[in-house]
């Protein structure tokens, strides 16, 4: 493995992201239980959405699917392109991500 490794630092770039996300799903948990307890406590929606503080629920949870997606994408990209360099086949790569091999060629072709 080489430090110019773009495979490896598209796989960093996901751990990164998924660490993040972690931490942010964890808060975004906690304040789901405060909306239940919210509700259970007879407060409405309305009530509840203009005190809530921000990020909302919702906004992180956003934030944190775009967030891992285009890491996924990145890492997605750049392991196609290292097996196929390495010798595998396109349809060898679609095998193993579970994809047509017309993906793993707009895989590559995106790679570039």
């Amino acid at each position: 493995m080489t430090h110019d490794d773009p495979t490896l630092h598209a796989l960093q770039a996901l751990d990164e992201a998924m660490e993040q996300t972690i931490v942010e799903l964890g808060d975004a948990r906690r304040r789901i239980q405060r909306l239940f307890a919210e509700r259970a406590a007879g407060r409405e929606w309305r009530d509840i959405s203009e005190t809530a503080e921000r990020p909302l629920v919702v906004e992180t949870v956003t934030a944190a699917l775009d967030r891992l997606s285009s890491a996924g994408s990145r890492f997605r990209r750049a392991q196609a392109r290292a097996l196929h360099q390495s010798g595998l086949s396109m349809d060898g790569v679609a095998s193993l991500f579970g994809v047509t091999r017309q993906r793993v060629s707009a895989l590559l072709r995106e790679a570039d």
